[in-house]
């Protein structure tokens, strides 16, 4: 396999030589590391990725392929979106031969396809040290001859770039579900489906106040909720109606700003299948999947407000509920794919709170 020398450049100057696997065009944005053992097809397709060069620190990536594209429910089977998200894929030692029954193509080819970069050979182990030491920074994968500009994808609505244009149905369920697309992965879809909804997906900055529905979803998506003005003030209002209220990720931060707490980005973000959460008031504990890089401020939530689950490993938010309305969020993924599902029961218990409102 004669790979091509291709390099990575972080904003502080650090140089990356490695082996190009993917498509060969200059990419910057950025550089984020992810724990995660498997999974990466959920991951290149998870919208939150958005303008992100994705590192992942499991030295041996590749050797399961990559599925192909069925549909079911109108949503592709084995991937959390339609497309890739990433704007480049970092790893250590890129497996070529692949074999799984489900792979279609190899991983390369379909970075390749949807004009992705990737890098391999690349001392993860160090990369990720200078990350956690430093932080996420901007970097950028350019080739010989080539050349690109330091971007800060954060400084762009990436909501918008990976929100739903047009209102969408899902199933035909008893329970009618208002999904606002932020950048939802399709395995939130399927949850809800699976529990007797029909989901409406509206975009993000969709009015959706005036419409009929049993509950109302918040998304996750990518980058800094403070953009999605929109979706904050369409929440203002709807947390003051009386309906079943669920976010989960940046739909957990986009519940604290409408109420009025305050968000910040953290060093370098939750992104991994093993954080641990603490519910608030318990003693239960859960291992959950994350992938997420703002945080809500626990000391600016307001009186009616409490935090609902928290990160064991650093003290941050991971969740927040309403003290007497059916109300609440969680900043991880209960619909993990590629798992945890631990927490799965919260889709359950927004279930029960649409019953419960419905049997008034």
């Amino acid at each position: 396999m004669d790979l091509k020398n291709v390099k990575l450049v972080l904003e502080d100057g650090t140089e990356f030589i490695g082996k190009s696997f993917g498509y060969e065009g200059c990419s910057a944005g950025e550089v984020v590391f992810n724990t995660a053992m498997t999974g990466y097809p959920e991951s290149l397709t998870d919208p939150s990725y958005r303008g992100q060069l994705l590192v992942l620190t499991y030295p041996l990536i590749g050797n399961y392929g990559v599925p192909g594209a069925n549909q079911e429910d109108n949503l592709f089977k084995f991937y959390e979106s339609d497309q890739l998200h990433i704007d480049g894929l970092i790893i250590s030692d890129y497996s070529e031969e692949y074999s799984h029954w489900n792979a279609n193509e190899s991983l390369g080819s379909w970075l390749k396809r949807n004009k992705v970069p990737g890098i391999t050979g690349i001392d993860t182990r160090q990369l990720t040290k200078i990350l956690r030491e430093k932080g996420a920074m901007m970097g950028k994968i350019v080739f010989e001859g080539q050349d690109i500009d330091f971007r800060d994808p954060n400084q762009e609505n990436l909501v918008d770039q990976v929100s739903t244009k047009e209102v969408k149905v899902y199933g035909n369920g008893r329970h009618r579900i208002m999904l606002v697309d932020c950048g939802v992965k399709n395995n939130i879809i399927r949850n809800l489906l699976k529990r007797d909804t029909t989901v409406v997906r509206v975009p993000w900055n969709y009015s959706f106040l005036n419409e009929e529905y049993d509950g109302l979803f918040i998304s996750n998506g990518p980058g800094d909720p403070k953009m999605c003005e929109a979706t904050i003030k369409n929440l203002k209002v709807a947390i003051e109606q009386d309906k079943p209220i669920m976010g989960i990720c940046l739909g957990n931060q986009l519940l604290a700003l409408a109420s009025g707490a305050n968000t910040y980005k953290l060093k370098y973000g939750h992104r991994s299948h093993n954080q641990p959460v603490l519910q608030v008031g318990t003693n239960r504990a859960f291992v959950t999947s994350q992938n997420h890089g703002f945080a809500i401020d626990n000391s600016t939530l307001g009186g009616e407000w409490e935090p609902y689950f928290i990160n064991l490993n650093d003290g941050t938010n991971e969740g927040v509920r309403h003290k007497v309305k059916r109300i609440f969020s969680a900043q991880f993924h209960p619909e993990a794919s590629s798992g945890p599902t631990d927490t799965e029961f919260l889709f359950d218990d927004f279930i029960s709170n649409i019953e419960a409102c419905k049997a008034r």
